[in-house]
C-alpha cells in the first residue's frame, strides 16, 4: 500500500506544478489572479488521479494525460466557485471563498474562465479521438450542473425520496469521477468495453464517496474532519442519512425530523439529539451497508483490468470510503 500512497503524493505533486503555473502571465490580471488563488487553494486532486490511473489502466501512459488531468481539477474548481457563491460559503479549504476575498462579479467570471480553460488543456491530449473525450467530458459538466439544480430544487420541496436522492449525486458528484475515468481510458487507447468498465467504476465510488461524506457529517471526530458535525442538520440539507431517518421514524421521532424540514434546519445545540435519533434508527449502519454495496458495484465492474491494475483502484476504493476526512 505504500507504494500507491507514493504514487499517488508523486503524481499531485506533478499536478499542482501544473496548475500553479496554468494562470501564469495571463492578463488581465484582475481575471487571471482569482483565478490562480482557487486553483492554488489545495484539494486532494482525487480527480486528476483518476484520469491518470484510467489512462495507464488500458495501456496509456500518465505524460498522455497530464494536460487532461488539469482539465478536470480545473472544472471542479469551477463547480465549487459557482457552489459557495450559491450557499454564500465563508470558507472552503481553509481559506475565504473566491467571492468573499474580491467580489461576486469577480468569483463569477473567475469560474467561467477556469472552465474555458480546462477545454484548452483538454485539447492539448486530444490524439485523433476529440471527439469522444470532449463529448464525454461535456457529458459531465451538464451533469454536474443538472445535479446542482436537483439540490437546489430539493431544498424547497418538502418531499423528496432516496431514490431522487441518489440521482441527485449521480448526477451532482458520481458523473464527474466517471467522466474522470472514462476519458482517462479514451486517452490511454482503451478498448471501449474499458472505457464503459472504468466508467461504472468513477460513477459508483462516486455515489459511495457522497454518502460517505453525509455519514462523516455526523459521525466524524471534528479534529480530523475539520469541519464542525451536523452542518448539514444545521443547513437542513436532505442527505441520504436524514432520508433514510424520515422513512424510517415513527411517532415523536418523525415529528422532530418533519421540524427540520419546516424550519430549514436545527441550532448547533440540538446536534446530538438528532444524532441519537439517527443511531436509534440505524441509519448510521445502513449508510455504511450502502456505501459497501456502491463500492462493490464499482470493484466488479473493473474486472476486465489485470490483477495489478485491479489492486490500486482498490487501494484507491478503500481509501475513499475509510477516509475521515
Amino acid at each position: 500500500m505504500d507504494k500507491y500512497i507514493k504514487l499517488y503524493e508523486t503524481e499531485r505533486v506533478k499536478i499542482n506544478k501544473i496548475l500553479a503555473l496554468a494562470l501564469k502571465d495571463r492578463n488581465p490580471i484582475s481575471l487571471y489572479e482569482p483565478g490562480s488563488y482557487i486553483l492554488n487553494s489545495g484539494g486532494k486532486r482525487l480527480r486528476p488521479l483518476l484520469v491518470l490511473l484510467s489512462a495507464k489502466a488500458v495501456g496509456g501512459k500518465f505524460k498522455d494525460a497530464y494536460n487532461a488531468a488539469a482539465a478536470v481539477e480545473m472544472l471542479h474548481n469551477f463547480t465549487l466557485v459557482h457552489d459557495d457563491i450559491m450557499d454564500n460559503a465563508d470558507k472552503r479549504r481553509g481559506r475565504l471563498t473566491l467571492h468573499k476575498k474580491y467580489d461576486h462579479n469577480t468569483a463569477i467570471l473567475a469560474g467561467d474562465s477556469l472552465l474555458s480553460i480546462a477545454y484548452e488543456f483538454l485539447l492539448k491530449d486530444c490524439n485523433g479521438n476529440a471527439k469522444e473525450v470532449i463529448s464525454s467530458f461535456t457529458q459531465g459538466l451538464i451533469e454536474v450542473c443538472e445535479g446542482q439544480s436537483l439540490d437546489t430544487d430539493f431544498e424547497l420541496r418538502k418531499n423528496v425520496s432516496l431514490a431522487e436522492y441518489i440521482v441527485m449525486i449521480k448526477k451532482k458528484t458520481a458523473a464527474m469521477a466517471e467522466m474522470c475515468c472514462r476519458i482517462g481510458a479514451l486517452l490511454g487507447g482503451g478498448t471501449k468495453a474499458q472505457v464503459i468498465a472504468l466508467g461504472n467504476y468513477g460513477l459508483n465510488l462516486g455515489i459511495a464517496f457522497q454518502i460517505q461524506d453525509d455519514l462523516l457529517d455526523i459521525s466524524a471526530d471534528e479534529k480530523e474532519f475539520g469541519k464542525t458535525i451536523g452542518g448539514d442538520l444545521v443547513e437542513g440539507k436532505k442527505t441520504f442519512l436524514f432520508l433514510e431517518a424520515l422513512e424510517k421514524s415513527k411517532g415523536e421521532d418523525r415529528k422532530k425530523l418533519l421540524k427540520v424540514i419546516e424550519k430549514k434546519g436545527i441550532r448547533r445545540n440540538q446536534v446530538s439529539g438528532y444524532k441519537m435519533i439517527y443511531e436509534k434508527l440505524g441509519v448510521l449502519d445502513d449508510a455504511r451497508s450502502e456505501i459497501r454495496l456502491y463500492t462493490l458495484k464499482a470493484l466488479r465492474s473493473i474486472h476486465p483490468l489485470n490483477e495489478e491494475n485491479k489492486k490500486i483502484f482498490k487501494w484507491l476504493a478503500d481509501s475513499l470510503i475509510y477516509r475521515t476526512s
